[in-house]
């Protein structure tokens, strides 16, 4: 059995990796593997854009919103661009930002990253503008790039335009130190910034640039989460989308996002400055500054966290929502329906069997606390082959399921509320191989039904379009108006969604979802 420290390292790495699909490589690389479409250009305050067009829709790729963050800039607050002369070519994605090679192949040392990627209709203009959607991608705030998903069905579909956006990764967005203004919260400053950038320049795409909604998942639904708690993200959006990164994540169960306090991360930042050797210089912010990225990637801690406690985020976002404290804006929550089962099964296939005579002591491993752990083995009980299963049900029900109705319950108090779970049992699966069980619908599942996930869409049964098409409808209806049963065209094939419920999707089986019992999140609220 692994101890406690080294499963809490490997299931982070997993994190990480959830929404592990291969992605089109960023850059020249990849886009000599292309075909250049046909070239459209626009004018934003920074200079004009060159992008490209497909079959209803155009694109606008590796747009700088903010300044390199190289140098003096390394940790520092996101700075405006450079305006640049001439016609700059937006027809490749740029480099995600600095990351070990998972999601994005080969991974990135290059922090010239702070770009995004517009997706827009065709027909589009300043004079018939569309919602806009600005997508935060996951990979726990240490892996993705907003160039991984391929929004062309949800812009064509959905009638929107869509921003994906890559902000600053790993100890490069999050570190904290004593003498760093902004500690903690660098990767957040960063999706204000491309919130800033999109409201002065989305309209030159043919976005409607006073409906905006901010849109995650993972990592990137907690980040929406920071937003709605931070001050300084006021009149930034105008509707929230919260896939899978529940608002009131906590450290102490380490498969969902969570934030930190602002001591814990200024003393994870000193030994992190130690272990790259400038904890013992004078300036050990400048020392830090001469370390190469690919020592800053190899010696910083796969657990990256926000850090509250700052002017930035003051609160910890579960916090801010039970104090009131946060954007009053309609929202659209959910998740998966087995949340926990990709994490279940590569720890099982690491070599950590689940069965039940080591189940107490995987238990004990995420929940520290004896009588926690105590008490989950009793309410999860692991009766034989059926142990796989019954760890991913503890992790997505403890991590996932429960907190977002809880986050959700929270957030109702306050403005609209719209709640779904995504329960494609059949759902095509992120990652190669043959698991160890059947994962249902995992976390991230239901990111291919609204993306083409690294540019190539995945093969889907007619029903599964029929859902794909569904959820589109939902989520562009819910930018538009901030309520999902306002679709565009006939609707008297959508089942309508109602305040309070949960509504559950799945091929030829949307409707109500009895989530909280199914996930049992009575016992969860029990627990300390």
């Amino acid at each position: 059995m692994r101890t406690t420290s080294n499963l809490r390292r490997l299931t982070t790495v997993l994190a990480c990796l959830a929404a592990g699909w291969t992605a089109v490589p960023a850059g020249p690389a990849g886009a000599a593997e292309r075909v250049p479409p046909p070239a459209t250009v626009v004018r934003t305050h920074d200079g004009a854009l060159r992008g490209g067009a497909g079959d209803g829709y155009r694109t606008f790729e590796g747009v700088p919103y903010a300044a390199a963050p190289v140098g003096r800039l390394r940790w520092a607050p996101p700075r405006r661009p450079a305006p640049w002369p001439g016609v700059r070519d937006a027809t490749r994605p740029g480099s995600a930002c600095p990351q070990q090679a998972g999601e994005v192949p080969g991974g990135s040392t290059d922090e010239d990253c702070l770009h995004l990627n517009v997706t827009a209709p065709a027909d589009a203009t300043p004079r018939r503008p569309r919602p806009v959607i600005v997508w935060l991608h996951g990979g726990g705030f240490t892996t993705g790039a907003g160039s991984s998903y391929d929004a062309h069905r949800l812009a064509v579909r959905g009638d929107v335009v869509v921003v994906t956006v890559n902000y600053r990764l790993g100890v490069l967005g999050f570190l904290g130190h004593d003498r760093l203004p902004g500690s903690g919260t660098f990767g957040l400053a960063d999706q204000q910034a491309a919130l800033r950038w999109v409201r002065a320049n989305i309209g030159a795409f043919g976005g409607d640039s006073h409906q905006v909604t901010l849109a995650g998942e993972s990592a990137g639904g907690f980040g929406v989460c920071a937003q709605l708690a931070s001050p300084s993200a006021a009149g930034l959006f105008d509707r929230a989308i919260i896939q899978s990164g529940p608002c009131t994540g906590r450290p102490e169960r380490p498969f969902a996002p969570s934030a930190a306090p602002l001591t814990a991360a200024r003393a994870a930042g000193a030994r992190f400055a130690a272990s790259v050797g400038c904890g013992a210089a004078r300036d050990p912010l400048a020392c830090l500054r001469q370390v190469s990225v690919s020592r800053l990637l190899a010696a910083q801690d796969t657990d990256q966290q926000p850090a509250y406690g700052t002017p930035l985020l003051p609160y910890d976002p579960g916090t801010a929502l039970a104090r009131g404290r946060l954007r009053r804006v309609p929202v659209l929550i959910g998740g998966t329906h087995d949340e926990g089962n990709g994490w279940a099964a590569g720890i099982i296939e690491a070599g950590n069997p689940v069965t039940p005579r080591t189940w107490p002591d995987v238990v004990a491993a995420f929940f520290p606390d004896p009588a926690s752990a105590a008490a989950v083995v009793r309410a999860y009980p692991v009766t034989g082959s059926d142990g796989g299963p019954v760890f991913g049900a503890v992790i997505g029900d403890g991590d996932f399921a429960c907190p977002t109705l809880r986050s959700a319950a929270l957030l109702a108090r306050h403005a609209p509320v719209w709640r779904y779970e995504f329960a494609d049992e059949h759902a095509p699966p992120l990652t190669p191989g043959t698991p160890p069980f059947p994962l249902g619908a995992p976390h991230a599942s239901e990111l291919p039904y609204l993306f083409d996930l690294g540019g190539r869409p995945r093969a889907m049964t007619p029903a599964q379009h029929r859902l794909a098409d569904l959820m589109i409808d939902y989520w562009s209806g819910f930018a538009r108006t901030g309520d999902p049963n306002a679709v565009l065209g006939p609707a008297a094939h959508r089942p309508l969604w109602r305040p309070g419920a949960v509504q559950s999707l799945a091929p030829g089986r949307t409707g109500p979802a009895a989530t909280a019992a199914a996930h049992h999140c009575p016992f969860w609220n029990t627990l300390p």
